[in-house]
């Protein structure tokens, strides 16, 4: 991948943090007509003040640390600040395994907001959802001012095996769900799944950008052009995204030499950056489409911008969360960090997009839902667009900027089958853990099969499995309604053996299930049928 201009060298960012803290030890012990420096001896005339004559005792290093995130608060969204104890648990995700309940969250409000379910995880086996909010955890409260990330992170997190009691509050219902999560290993995998959809189209579901998702990218690339892929689907919905590199250098295996890929621009100008493609792609010549979602963030816009402004891929889905800044992590003399906001990137029209956030952080947050109330995921026509900011992709066609990515293709929100029923068994975790119990019941036959075909040949009738699940969700406090079941027939069937098939053979076997009956997957393989996907690579 070219860069140009270069990259600034990793120790940069380091060493310029190095001198603002040394900046600051000295302007608080030499005084002079440094704006920092008189802003630094201002605060640290507050701290003393407090310690020497503040009516209680106060512990002024617990003072500074809730401070921070309150100063940061009023930069930007993603301007974050961790503490030596969070900081490693922040990077986990990213770089490694961890043991927990598996789950990604965010503090808003004071409560603790689910932001990602990492697929294969515990929290996943019993039902949590993202966007579900923590109010309890093992019956004591977990909402208020206390709740710090570390404090979050100390009670969820635990041995493996041991077990956690979670209070939820789910958006579609006023009573509080209980779930009990068994701690576990976590696997942070960045390639849940990839498998062939038909004899030619290649299907990868990236769940984020981390160190290792390029390889674990490649070699899932690599295995589906061995069995025969001429054209791929790559499922990013739900994708919060990561490392920008990661992003632009998977990019740059779909697009011919000297592209631009992706922009940064930032306060000072001899630390903007260019990314473009070197040619070396290994996939220039087959059809792609990207598939988003509103939760598709940071990384994973970069990744479906670059595409679609190159007209290299078609985007489907609907339209992706909108974080257009970029974050550079900068350490702290104690071991904590700053992920502080150093600039804007753009796609390769030149578009950022970022959306709003000068309305404050309640409705930065609030903004996703609004989406749901507006009725923009059932209908195209309420998309919210900025049609001030017009940009041109590189033949031609009409995008733009401000609040993500708008897709080529829209697709609704599916809504068949989504009865007040299936709404009571998915919020009590009931399709996951009568899955489990199955899995458990049937392990002798189920180890026994090669794969999630053999099981599929081998199950249960829909008719029997249907019964089955109703019986026992009965018998878990939600009485049957048929005709609400069978409005729900083929949603539930096809969830319940899509996670016995995970829970046997793991991630892999989920998604060739379930995307049978997915909307967006079937209108990207209809898309790529039709040749729509032509133009990309003609020139």
């Amino acid at each position: 991948m070219n860069k140009k201009p270069t990259y600034q060298p990793l120790w940069i960012p380091v060493v310029l943090a190095a001198a603002v803290i040394v900046g600051m030890f000295f302007g608080l012990r030499f005084p002079n007509n440094n704006k920092v420096a008189e802003n630094d001896r201002k605060l640290n005339a507050i701290l003393n003040l407090i310690a020497q004559n503040y009516v209680d005792t106060t512990n002024l290093n617990d003072l500074i640390e809730l401070s921070i995130p309150e100063i940061l608060g009023y930069l930007d969204p993603h301007t974050t600040y961790f503490t030596a104890e969070d900081l490693q648990a922040a990077n986990d995700d990213l770089n490694g395994t961890f043991s927990g309940i598996g789950i990604s969250f965010v503090m808003v409000n004071d409560t603790i907001g689910v932001v990602e379910v990492i697929s294969g995880g515990p929290s996943e086996k019993v039902g949590l959802m993202a966007g579900d909010k923590i109010v309890t955890i093992d019956d004591s409260v977990a909402t208020g001012s206390t709740m710090t990330n570390s404090e979050v992170m100390k009670r969820l997190r635990g041995s493996k095996g041991s077990k956690v009691k979670l209070g939820i509050k789910r958006q579609n219902t006023a009573k509080t769900l209980t779930f009990t999560v068994t701690r576990g290993d976590i696997p942070v995998n960045s390639v849940d799944a990839y498998y062939m959809i038909d004899k030619t189209t290649g299907y990868v579901k990236v769940n984020q950008f981390g160190r290792q998702t390029y390889d674990e990218f490649i070699t899932a690339m690599a295995s589906l052009n061995e069995e025969g892929a001429e054209r791929y689907i790559i499922d990013l919905r739900g994708n919060g995204g990561g490392f920008m590199e990661i992003a632009a250098l998977m990019v740059n295996e779909f697009l011919p030499i000297d592209q631009p890929i992706v922009f940064t621009k930032g306060r000072d100008e001899r630390k903007d950056t260019e990314l473009w493609s070197d040619g070396n792609g290994s996939f220039q010549d087959a059809e792609v489409a990207v598939l988003i979602d509103e939760f598709s963030a940071s990384a994973s816009e970069i990744f479906a911008g670059a595409l679609q402004d190159n007209d290299r891929g078609l985007i489907v889905g609907c339209r992706s969360f909108g974080k257009g800044l970029v974050q550079n992590e900068f350490m702290l003399p104690d071991q904590s960090a700053i992920r502080l906001t150093i600039a804007r990137y753009y796609t390769p029209s030149g578009r950022c997009i970022q959306k709003d956030y000068k309305e404050g952080m309640l409705n930065y947050e609030k903004e996703v839902l609004e989406r749901y109330m507006n009725g923009e995921l059932y209908s195209r026509d309420s998309m919210k667009i900025d049609k001030s900011q017009v940009f041109t992709t590189k033949f031609g066609r009409t995008v733009y900027g401000g609040g993500g990515i708008v897709p080529d293709i829209f697709v609704a929100r599916d809504t068949t089958g989504i009865t007040s029923y299936y709404i009571d068994i998915a919020n009590a975790g009931l399709l996951q853990r009568y899955a489990f119990n199955y899995c458990n019941e049937h392990r002798k036959s189920l180890s026994k099969m090669k794969d999630y075909n053999e099981f599929l040949s081998t199950a249960p009738s829909d008719e029997a499995l249907l019964k089955d699940f109703a019986d026992y969700a009965s018998r878990n406090g939600i009485a049957p309604r048929w005709y609400y079941i069978n409005l729900s027939r083929d949603v539930i069937v096809t969830n319940l053996k899509a996670l016995i098939a995970r829970d046997t053979f793991g991630s892999q076997a989920f998604y060739p299930i379930v995307n049978r009956q997915d909307n967006t997957v079937l209108a990207a393989l209809k898309a790529l049928n039709q040749h729509k996907a032509a133009y990309p690579i003609s020139d």
